[in-house]
């Protein structure tokens, strides 16, 4: 039977769909009140670690630990998940006395967690523990606990864990932007933690990375005849050159936009001087530039190129579009 077919009421669907991100909407609200003395207290604790911030949790509890692990270590606060049934079979030895141990368990009770309270204290780390349940075993052997409960899950059994996963993660978030905030991360340093993607390439990428140099720039004088400019163009394929004077001072730009409005002028491109057509007050940057910005100048101006100079207008490179396609900042 296909999915057209399907007998399934779209109406009830859509009903039970709603109601779910309602009553998850309602938990993650509900959290607001917790934000206080505990949760102030705990990344006090947090922030003073001077190893790594260790995250257990078991089930939908530990894929969320993993989550949260995740954000922290991408936003300045080092950070491993540690499954708890592991710990108990040699996987305690990745926690040290210089760590901090985060536990997620909405009931407070989870016998893997348990277990491991009293190794914890004999090491000295300090337990922040997220729980529902503030007169559980974890949350009473906690060194700060923070009280996550949420009236009810929004699976209509009540038994598959949905609002107070989506709590605890939520509260996470929360804790590690808190974190980000008072450790004074900037976007370099998150560019930093992710060098591989398209975040890392758009914060860390400037143009000078990125810029032709050297003999690879389009480079002609302001007395050069446009049909060898044109030459120079063709040679260094980047649909334009610059115009300098004796010093390598920017006097101006030439471009294929230039060269159609020479012909639309009927101007004989063979006899012609280049400084006669270039564009004088040309756009430039500075090689420091972000080339995230590069590109948006680029696309302010509907242009595809831009000579990069220094503060004496003295040229220093060249950047095309084509040139932030390839590095793929677009």
């Amino acid at each position: 039977m296909s999915y057209q077919e399907s007998p399934i009421d779209g109406v009830r669907l859509t009903t039970l769909a709603k109601a779910v991100l309602e009553i998850e909407a309602q938990s993650i609200l509900g959290l607001l009140p917790q934000v206080g003395p505990a949760f102030i207290a705990a990344a006090r604790c947090l922030l003073s670690c001077r190893g790594r911030v260790v995250v257990l949790g078991m089930g939908k509890s530990g894929h969320i630990a993993h989550k949260i692990a995740a954000t922290f270590a991408s936003t300045g606060t080092p950070a491993f998940f540690v499954h708890p049934g592991e710990a108990s079979h040699g996987d305690m030895g990745m926690i040290t006395s210089h760590d901090v141990v985060l536990a997620l368990s909405n009931s407070g009770e989870t016998d893997e967690l348990v277990v491991l309270i009293p190794l914890l204290k004999r090491l000295g780390v300090p337990l922040v523990a997220m729980t529902g349940n503030p007169r559980s075993s974890l949350a009473e052997s906690a060194t700060v606990h923070i009280h996550i409960a949420v009236a009810q899950e929004a699976c209509p059994l009540g038994l598959a864990p949905t609002s107070s996963t989506t709590a605890a993660l939520a509260m996470g978030d929360a804790m590690a932007i808190a974190l980000l905030e008072a450790r004074g991360f900037t976007q370099e340093d998150f560019a930093r933690s992710h060098p591989g993607g398209a975040l890392g390439r758009r914060l860390l990428l400037k143009v000078r990375d990125l810029m032709h140099t050297g003999d690879t720039m389009p480079t002609v004088g302001p007395q050069t005849r446009l049909v060898d400019a044109l030459l120079e163009i063709t040679r260094k394929g980047m649909g334009l050159t610059a115009v300098l004077d004796d010093q390598g001072t920017v006097l101006g730009i030439f471009t294929d936009g230039d060269l159609r409005r020479a012909i639309d002028r009927g101007l004989d491109v063979r006899t012609i001087c280049v400084q006669e057509v270039m564009t004088a007050s040309c756009k430039t940057i500075s090689g420091d530039l972000l080339a995230a910005e590069a590109l948006g100048v680029m696309q302010d101006l509907e242009i595809n190129a831009l000579l990069v100079v220094n503060e004496a207008r003295v040229l220093q490179g060249a950047i095309n579009m084509h040139d932030l396609l390839k590095a793929r900042v677009i």
